[in-house]
């Protein structure tokens, strides 16, 4: 088991390596618009960006060189034009800064020269709160319809139950946010028509999660309904739980210690992946809703063409998804003792 995670961890640095890499530089390859704010900060910003690798300075025009940033005369009289390097050059400057000052890069358009992680460590609570929310809020919530679903199989309550689940689960969520939006907040006044401010009132703030919290649940409640459904049908019906009963047990000892046990061995690893999902599904939430998280600081990013705080975003979900993926396989040795990943045969 020790050689395995050392090899998914090894495994997944390397991906996140390619993914960033990649990422990289295509978006350096991009066109770069003109960054915004006084003359002095933007003097400053690129002065710092000279110093980080990722511009040159020259004291008169080059023509012909590649892309020029920005022109400046400064106090004393000094020209300076600042031209954009080599794209292999941006890509090694911006390994090197990684690796020996965990510098990731400064915004150009949310916030002039700020540090690009500042940011996303910013915004990255809010998101985190408002999935781990929605989670708390889904799991038990489809855990149990599920279970009373299987267990009544076959019944009005089952065909109730599947019948609703198949109807929701084909509504996106951003749908499902913008008709909450409209009918709690514009129609009847209840909620929140936006993610509230800092200065707002504390039952304020709360009021303003159930909004994201609920579109954000509502998939991933008929997810889990489903899933724990067909998964326990699938368990009530094989031989070692008749074996079971013929030994003894009661209906309900046996469901409890054999079917919902066995059942749940590959429905608990999927909360790690479903929380995932939500995560990335939240970008577009986060934009209809005004959510100052790190999914719709992606979109901002992307739309104002920041592509310092936009690497930052894509590493923050580019780890999340990995680590998750590396819990997700070693859940499945803590809840069943008889699996054991990487071991050989």
């Amino acid at each position: 088991m020790r050689k395995y995670v050392l090899q998914r961890l090894l495994l997944a640095f390397i991906t996140a390596f390619i993914i960033l890499s990649l990422t990289y530089i295509l978006v350096a390859a991009l066109p770069i618009i003109g960054t915004f704010g006084k003359a002095s900060s933007m003097f400053a910003y690129y002065q710092d960006q000279v110093r980080l690798g990722y511009a040159l300075d020259f004291p008169v025009e080059q023509t012909g060189y590649g892309t020029r940033l920005w022109y400046y005369v400064d106090s004393t009289g000094i020209a300076h034009y600042w031209y954009k390097r080599p794209i292999l050059e941006l890509y090694f400057n911006w390994l090197k800064n990684i690796i020996t000052k965990w510098d990731w890069g400064r915004s150009t358009q949310i916030k002039l020269n700020a540090s690009a992680i500042s940011i996303i460590m910013q915004r990255l609570p809010v998101s985190m709160y408002l999935n781990i929310i929605s989670v708390i809020f889904s799991v038990p919530l489809g855990i149990l319809l599920g279970i009373w679903a299987g267990l009544k199989k076959n019944t009005w309550i089952d065909h109730t139950i599947s019948t609703l689940v198949m109807v929701f689960i084909s509504i996106p969520s951003f749908v499902v946010i913008t008709f909450m939006i409209w009918i709690f907040g514009y129609q009847l006044g209840w909620l929140p028509t936006q993610w509230p401010s800092t200065i707002m009132p504390v039952n304020t703030k709360v009021l303003g999660y159930i909004i994201p919290v609920f579109a954000l649940s509502f998939g991933s409640i008929c997810g889990y309904t489903r899933f724990v459904r067909a998964e326990l049908c699938e368990v009530m019906s094989s031989e070692y739980l008749l074996l079971a009963r013929t030994k003894g047990l009661t209906k309900n000892q046996a469901i409890v210690r054999h079917a919902l046990r066995n059942a749940f061995v590959p429905i608990l690893p999927s909360i790690l992946a479903e929380f995932i999902g939500i995560l990335g599904g939240s970008m577009i939430l986060e934009s209809i809703y005004g959510i100052p998280g790190i999914g719709f600081l992606y979109i901002n990013a992307l739309n104002t063409k920041d592509y310092s705080v936009l690497m930052v975003d894509m590493a923050v979900f580019t780890l999340i998804s990995l680590v998750a993926g590396i819990v997700l396989d070693l859940s499945y040795g803590f809840i069943d003792p008889r699996i054991r990943m990487g071991a050989k045969k």
